[in-house]
């Protein structure tokens, strides 16, 4: 089985790429790889983020590897928080309060269109390889559920009335970001190992 270094701490995401790819490659997290450090979001764009997270771990280990950087792109706030998403509060990446301040900065706005992004950056054998995904969907004015994570509590996709964190991971997968952007990768690893 192809092993793939997730170049991420987040153990939500490990879950939910992992709940993706159903046990068809190996994947290890930075925790799991030993690799003990945060890797630096200094860029503006989350391309240039997920290249950064990527290029890091290949420097360090030599191994195949990939990360991915995701924002919440909100209409009415000019894409904000967008880049900034996990951080929009504050340093400490606390997604209450990034939520408390994406709810007073839109008030009472009718205009709630937003959209999650996804750039998954893969390293294989050296050479880098970019995949997109995009849930377009409405902000709310309160926080619903209790699963998910990050802006799950107030983002309902397109073609559901649930907020992600009121979904289970399948239910959310059949709309997630992260998922259209994990099936590009999928189809890409699995042309390249031969895998149907």
């Amino acid at each position: 089985m192809p092993a793939l270094i997730f170049a991420t701490n987040n153990k939500n995401k490990v879950d939910e790429i992992r709940s993706v790819l159903d046990n068809r490659y190996e994947i290890i997290s930075l925790k799991e790889a030993g690799i003990l450090i945060e890797i630096p979001e200094p860029h503006q764009t989350l391309e240039e983020n997920a290249s950064e997270k990527s290029k890091t771990i290949f420097t360090l280990t030599g191994k195949d590897c990939f990360s991915e950087d995701t924002g919440l792109e909100v209409e009415a706030l000019n894409g904000e928080p967008g880049v900034r998403s996990a951080r929009y509060a504050g340093d400490e990446s606390d997604f209450k309060k990034n939520i408390q301040k994406l709810l007073s900065n839109l008030g009472e706005n009718s205009n709630r269109k937003a959209c999650f992004k996804t750039i998954i950056s893969l390293i294989l054998d050296g050479k880098e390889y970019m995949f997109e995904g995009i849930c377009d969907g409405t902000i709310i004015n309160e926080e619903r559920g209790t699963g998910g994570f990050g802006y799950d509590p107030v983002f309902i996709p397109n073609g559901d009335t649930r907020t992600f964190a009121e979904m289970s991971m399948d239910e959310k997968n059949k709309f997630s970001h992260r998922k259209k952007a994990t099936a590009k990768l999928i189809e890409f690893l699995n042309n390249r190992y031969g895998k149907n």
